[in-house]
Order: structure tokens, then sequence, then C-alpha cells
């Protein structure tokens, strides 16, 4: 849609929304008006009638005759509601009325002198306005039919729709002058600006207006000037860069002929340290001799592809480029996570080959020794017990590997349900008091009262509970080991808390590692297979919650999950 047409559209729109309020305005407030004007009058006419009837004067016949005279509907009503005179009915018919009590206008002048209501007339069966003053001998009502007032407000209505509809047609009228002579000047200007971004940059605007179109005119001329002096610069600037982007790995450089620093992104920044702004010179780079090298080969005229360069604490892969108008892009993509995680890779599979190798070592011993048929039977069964114990060890050290693997490939997804955490919590510290059988070793459950469910697995929460228990117990002599659960920032903190031997501050931060060991001797021989609170984390945060420890060496450990309330993932 055109700037013209918008302009036409939109004072159409105004002119039709101001029609449309005046008369919805005028509407109201005339019919109102005239509810109100029509109200005092009939109360007026009820007032003069109410003060003819006097007792022993036959009420019909007074009705009739001043409905006549008024060409309104009167009725005269006594005080306990029964119909005495109607102009519309003959006495008759008069005894076959209900009872007037209940109409509202009868109601009001009842209760405060006068009443007015608008309603359907049972009779007639059109709307009609009732007005009631009460008097002496009882009401006095005079009615009228609305639909004279209503033709009023009709008429009224057509008038105003006329004036609005000629009001809009000679605001069209000026909506359109006024639209061609803005337009027609925009026009230019756009078609002078089309012009320029085609590349005729000798092209410039001769318009000879005033106002704002004028000033507008005025600033595309020095804006045309201005863009065909920088034009040469940036397409200098802009083969560079694209040389920049094309050997754009992941942190970039940009060298001039000069050793000068020219261009330099964020990741750069980041990799090799530089806070200076460019341009700076290749000084001010970290002075490590394979990157320099790299630099000088590539400003030399030489390529070089994927050398690998320890710069700082980071590993990088750099690739260095020359440039055809002299100076050379480097390119850097940073390797440290990727040899980060060789690392944990090898330290996995070693720890994973030590914690097995003890077992297999006892196993293949005791095996051996088996096969001596001079073994008397308490000796063999001794042999066989210690075989079957590092048998079972091997097999949880499988199991929770096998857990840890699942969970972490994303082949588990907990399946959340209300869970009762007191309920749980006893039965998880029943199964460990049957298992461990530690009689210095007082086991309990400390609920809040707010806390009666956990949205979270079943299978998951008790594995957690479990390997938290036993990890408690394991490293408690004597003393309490407690599950806690509070309601805590949106969510529920269920906690294991012990009063054990502790763990020091340089170790507390890496509990959480697999076949990491506080004490590893003692972890080993009571069972532990170090992979307990490792899977205790990656079960929680499946749940989107958190879980910390804290420890006082010589005065126990509390390891804190957290699990989000339902609705909140």
């Amino acid at each position: 849609m055109t700037l013209t047409q918008r302009l036409i559209v939109g004072s159409l729109l105004v002119c039709g929304v101001f029609a449309v309020l005046t008369v919805g305005s005028l509407d109201r407030r005339l019919r109102n008006r005239l509810r109100e004007s029509a109200a005092s009058e009939l109360l007026r006419e009820a007032r003069l009638i109410g003060a003819q009837w006097r007792p022993g004067l036959d009420a019909d016949s007074l009705a009739d005759a001043a409905g006549a005279a008024l060409a309104h509907r009167v009725t005269l009503i006594t005080p306990d509601g029964v119909v005495r005179g109607d102009s519309e009915f003959d006495e008759p018919a008069l005894g076959r009325l209900e009872n007037h009590a209940t109409r509202p206008e009868v109601g009001a002048a009842l209760h405060s002198d006068t009443g007015t209501s608008t309603r359907s007339s049972p009779s007639a069966g059109d709307e009609e306005l009732y007005a009631a003053v009460r008097i002496p001998m009882g009401i006095a009502r005079v009615s009228v039919p609305t639909g004279v007032q209503e033709a009023i407000v009709d008429r009224v209505q057509r008038d105003v729709l006329l004036v609005a509809s000629g009001a809009t047609l000679f605001a069209l009228l000026l909506a359109v002058v006024f639209a061609r002579s803005v337009t027609r000047p925009v026009a230019e200007l756009r078609d002078d600006a089309k012009a320029i971004a085609a590349g005729d940059l000798g092209r410039r605007p001769s318009l000879n207006v005033g106002g704002e179109v004028g000033e507008l005119a005025g600033a595309f001329y020095q804006l045309a000037e201005q863009l065909s002096t920088r034009l040469r610069a940036l397409e200098a600037d802009d083969a560079l860069l694209r040389a920049l982007m094309d050997a754009l790995n992941e942190g970039a450089v940009a060298f001039d002929a000069r050793q000068q620093v020219v261009h330099v992104n964020a990741r750069a920044r980041q990799l090799l340290g530089l806070k200076e702004d460019v341009p700076f010179p290749v000084d001010h780079l970290p002075r490590d001799r394979a990157l320099r090298g790299a630099i000088s080969a590539a400003i030399a005229g030489e390529a070089v592809d994927g050398q690998e360069v320890r710069i700082g604490e980071r590993i990088v892969t750099l690739t260095a480029r020359p440039l055809v108008s002299g100076g050379a892009v480097v390119a850097l993509f940073d390797l440290t996570p990727i040899r980060r995680l060789e690392t944990v890779r090898s330290d996995f599979v070693a720890n994973v080959s030590h914690e097995l190798k003890t077992p297999l070592t006892v196993v293949g011993g005791f095996a051996e020794t088996l096969a001596d048929e001079s073994l008397d039977a308490a000796t063999r069964r001794q042999f066989t017990s210690a075989i079957l114990a590092n048998t079972q060890r091997m097999q949880r050290i499988v199991d929770d590997l096998l857990d840890l693997s699942r969970i972490e490939s994303g082949g588990w997804t907990p399946k959340t349900v209300p869970v009762d955490v007191r309920t749980l919590a006893q039965e998880v510290l029943g199964t460990a008091r049957d298992r461990t059988r530690k009689p210095g070793v007082a086991l309990r459950v400390d609920v809040n009262a707010a806390v009666s469910t956990v949205e979270a697995d079943p299978t998951a929460l008790r594995q957690v509970l479990s390997n938290l228990v036993d990890n408690a117990i394991r490293h408690t002599s004597e003393g309490e080991v407690v599950v806690e659960a509070q309601p805590r920032s949106g969510g529920v903190t269920i906690s294991v808390r012990d009063t054990g031997a502790g763990i020091r501050p340089e170790h507390l931060a890496r509990i959480f590692e697999r076949f990491y060991r506080v004490d590893t001797a003692r972890s080993r021989d009571e069972g532990g297979t170090g992979l307990g609170l490792a899977i205790v984390k990656h079960l929680v945060e499946a749940h989107d919650g958190h879980v910390s420890a804290t420890s006082e060496p010589g005065r126990g450990t509390t390891i804190e999950t957290w699990f989000p309330v339902a609705g909140s993932r």
C-alpha cells in the first residue's frame, strides 16, 4: 500500500470512527435525556390526576376522563395494590387484573413517594414508560409507549449520519490533495535512493521544497557525498574481511605487511589473552615460538596448516594463510576440551582397570590355590568365600558402570510420580540396618511436616538414598545417620547427614567424580565402588535438580539433594 493510499485510508478511518463514536454517544445521551424528560412529565400528570381522586368519586371514570384528555394510559391503584380505575380497561375487566403492588414503579412509589420503570406492557405487549406517584387515596400511575422517543432518536441518528457522510467526503478530498503534495517529493527521493543503491553514485536529489521534506533532501545529499568517499575505503576493508572469514576456524587474527595486527575477533582475544585495541604490533602477542614462526612464515608468503601449539593453559591448532596484498590471516581452533575429554577417557580406563585388577588378582590366586587337592575343607570354604566376595565386588562395579553409562547417554529418563518421602526413607534405612548391622550407629528419619511427597522417579530416588545412606554408614564408626527432608526454594531438599570422619576441604570438591575416594583403602575394604556419588549426581540432575556436599573433618558430612516441585521443570 502506497503512502497516498495509507493517508486516504487513515482519513477515512478517522472520520468513520468519529462518526460512529458521535452517533453512539448522541444515541445514548439523547435516549436518556428523553426518558428523563418524559418521566418528569408523567410524574406531574400523575400528581394532577391524584389530586382529583377524592372519596366518593368513581376512580374508573376519573381514569377514563384523564386518559382521554392526556392521550396517555392512566391507572388508579389502592395502597394494597388493587386497580380501581384504568383508562384502557372497562369496569368488568378491572376485576380480572392482577394485583399491582408488585409492579416496580408502584413499589417504589409506596416506598419513596414516586417511582418510574420501563418495561413491556403485559396488556399491550410494547415497551412503555411508567411513572407512579403516591397520593392520599393510593397510587396514581401514568404510562406512555416509548416508541415516540425511539422515533425521535432514529431521526436524529439519520441526520447525524448524513452530516458525517458529507464531512467524510470533504475530508477524503482534502486527504487526496494533501497526500499528493507529500508523496511526490518523497517518491523522487525514493527513486534517487534506489539509483544510488544500484551504484549510480553521481545521482543527487534536486528538490526545492520546504519543511521536513526539504531537510530530508539536504541530509540525503550529504549522505550521498559521504557515501561515495567512504565506499572506496570500504572496498579495501571488504577484501580483507572476506579473506578473514574464508580462513576463520574459531579465533582469527589478521596482520598487515608491517606485522601490525589489524583485525582480531573476540575468541582470538580470549585464546591469546589480548586486550589492546587494533592496530597494535605483533610483539604484543604471546611469546610462543611456534606461533611467532607461523606468523612470520605466513607474512613471508608461506602457508602453515594444522600446527598444534600450547599457548598458556590451552592447546590450539594453528592455520596461517598469506594475503595477496601483503600480511597474513591466522586461524586458531581450541583443542583444550578435546584433549581434556581424551584425558578423562584415559583416566577412566585406568581407574576401571585398577578397580578390577585387585579382585581379579584375588579370584585368580584363590582359584589357583583351590586346585591343590590337599587343602582342607575349612580352607576351601574360606577361599571360596573370598572368591565370591571379590566376584560380587566386580559385579557391583560393572552394574554401577552400566547404570552410569545409561544415565549419561540419555538412555534413561525419570518417570516422575508423587513419592512419599518418609515411607521411602524408612524403607531404605531398614534395608541398610539389616545389611550393615553397626550397633554403634543410630539410623533415623527427620521429615518436615510440610513435606509429604516429592515428584521423582521412585526407583531412582530409592537408589539415591541407598547410595547416600550406605556411604554415610560406611564412614561412620559410631554416632548417627539421619535422612532429612525440608521445603526450600520452590522444591524439596532431601539430605543424608552423618557424624562420621568427615572430609577435608581439598577432597570435598571432587567426591562426585567417578572412582574418586577420600580414603582409598578403607572404601575398598568396606565394599565401595567409587561410583555411588557419581550416580547420585547424575540421577538428581536428570530430575532437573542439583546435589551439594558440606563437611567438617571429625564431625561428619552432609550430602544434600534438591528436587523441583511439579510444574517448575
